[in-house]
């Protein structure tokens, strides 16, 4: 018996020997694999707190089919569309992805991109299906299928496409982009064109995975109850949590739901209305969390979300389920952003631990035809519950009306793309 108890001693000892000798797992790198381009590191190496720099245009590469040629993709990237200006950080890859529909003009894709700094690069991860109509599936639907209760394109994609509004995040954990995939098209009537039985149809959240990985997508099934998914709503993923939430305030509805990725289920955080019991222990719901139109990041050293919708901000602590309305502003204080997630975006810094907020205006007799437009940089400082209107130094950053924005924390800057051209700015 000794002898036996000795020997597994002396066993579970060598395992944890062996295991504190093993070496992690290395990191593999993302695909495609992208050499980082020497001048553009040399810039970001020199680039000073409060100043921006050209960084040069983007190469773009990918497999790209005919539609995304005949809409000019390869030469140009994504560019930023209609309510579809977010872009989300995947840490795990070093690089920020991209989706969402325009609202018509010139094209609704249902595409998905990513960018890469160091290499100045957008990589086509999901080449577009056939561009579809605002209410309908398009002209040509050759492409659609519709298998259990969702209607796919024959690749595995979304055939309905919406705007992302804040309705896309990435879930570090399952290494997927997430997108509360939302719109107004006749889902009834595509199915029955198609000669598919309505009594399939899935009702519920269109929330949609992509691997960038794998290059493969899905949509979620969930079983009720689920939230409602309105236009403009706040999709935001919560390390804490390990999952994401869906944040809605207007007459659809008023709450805020927590997904669980693994049992493909939702729940209610936030009472709907204050006459369910708990509501009024946390104040008034609709009058201390965001409407739609929000843009939003987590905050990872105080553990909330912070939230700026038109001249106001809010904060969303998960812990508690509690929204607060932290700072009220108006369009003549001066102090105070607006915030509209077609016009800027949020992100966090996590340098000076403040929110960064990229503002694209139009300058007088701007317009969509000839466009004028300038940027505005704002920082939100939560400890002092203010914004601050930014001046930078060095170069000036593109002014086309089809930007789009993101924070690079590997490389501690606010990146500004306007097609292939790429402006850096460093807060701190």
């Amino acid at each position: 018996m000794r002898f036996l108890l000795l020997t597994a001693c002396w066993c579970c000892l060598f395992r944890v020997a062996l295991a504190a000798e093993t070496p992690p797992e290395p990191k593999l790198a993302p695909k495609p694999e992208l050499q980082p381009k020497n001048a553009v590191q040399a810039k970001l190496a020199a680039l000073k707190p409060n100043h921006g720099i050209l960084l040069g245009r983007a190469d773009v590469i990918g497999e790209f089919n005919e539609t995304a040629r005949k809409y000019d993709l390869h030469k140009n990237g994504p560019r930023g569309r209609d309510f579809t200006i977010k872009m989300c950080w995947a840490p795990d890859r070093g690089r920020a992805l991209f989706c969402g529909a325009n609202h018509g003009v010139p094209h609704r894709l249902n595409d998905v991109w990513e960018f890469d700094l160091p290499s100045l690069t957008w990589v086509m991860l999901y080449a577009p299906d056939n561009t579809r109509g605002y209410v309908d599936l398009g002209k040509d639907t050759s492409d659609v299928e519709f298998r259990d209760g969702i209607l796919y394109t024959k690749r595995g994609g979304p055939a309905v496409i919406g705007h992302t509004w804040w309705g896309l995040t990435y879930d570090p954990e399952q290494k997927q982009l997430l997108f509360m995939n939302t719109w107004v098209t006749d889902k009834k009537k595509a199915v029955t064109a198609l000669g598919g039985n309505l009594e399939e149809l899935y009702t519920g959240p269109p929330l949609w995975m992509f691997d960038p990985a794998k290059k493969t997508r899905r949509a979620s099934k969930a079983a009720k109850p689920w939230p409602v998914p309105i236009f403009g709503g706040m999709l935001e993923y919560v390390p804490e949590l390990k999952a994401c939430i869906w944040h809605a305030n207007n007459w659809q509805m008023q709450g805020t739901w927590r997904h669980d990725f693994a049992q493909e289920t939702w729940t209610k955080m936030v009472p709907m209305n204050d006459k369910e019991g708990t509501g009024t222990e946390r104040g008034n719901f609709a009058d201390n969390s965001p409407q739609p139109e929000q843009v939003a990041y987590y905050d990872p050293a105080r553990h909330v979300i912070v939230a700026a919708r038109h001249h106001d901000t809010f904060e969303f602590e998960p812990k508690s389920t509690t929204w607060k309305r932290v700072l009220t502003g108006n369009k003549d204080d001066g102090q105070t952003p607006y915030a509209h997630d077609a016009r800027c975006v949020m992100y966090h810094d996590p340098k000076s631990g403040h929110g960064l907020m990229a503002h694209f205006e139009r300058s007088a007799g701007g317009n969509d035809d000839k466009p004028d437009r300038t940027l505005v940089l704002w920082a939100y400082d939560p400890a002092k519950t203010a914004w601050t209107k930014l001046t930078p130094e060095g170069d000036p950053p593109p002014t086309g009306n089809k930007r789009l924005a993101y924070v690079d924390p590997a490389s501690n800057v606010l990146v500004v793309i306007d097609g292939v051209n790429v402006w850096a700015y460093r807060y701190k």
